[in-house]
C-alpha cells in the first residue's frame, strides 16, 4: 500500500493549539478517546493514502470519522 512509502512527522501534540491546554485537562480528554491517545497527520494520511488507492474504488458517498472512538453515533 502507498503508506509504506511516506513518512509523516505530525503529532497532534506538536501543534501550539494543543500545547497550550494545561496538561491535566489534556488528561482528560485523552481518558475519553477509546483508542487512549491523540490523533495525529498520519492517522488522517493514512486514510487520505487509503481513499486514494484502487482497493477503496467501491467506497461512495461515506463520512469517515477520524477521532479515535470520541464521537460515536
Amino acid at each position: 500500500m502507498l503508506i509504506a512509502h511516506f513518512q509523516f512527522a505530525l503529532r497532534i501534540e506538536d501543534l501550539d493549539t494543543v500545547a497550550a491546554v494545561p496538561k491535566d485537562v489534556l488528561e482528560k480528554i485523552v481518558a475519553g478517546i477509546p483508542v487512549g491517545h491523540l490523533g495525529s497527520g498520519s492517522d488522517i494520511a493514512r486514510l487520505v493514502l487509503f481513499l486514494a488507492d484502487d482497493a477503496a474504488g467501491f467506497i461512495t458517498g461515506a463520512t469517515l470519522d477520524i477521532n479515535g472512538g470520541q464521537f460515536m453515533a
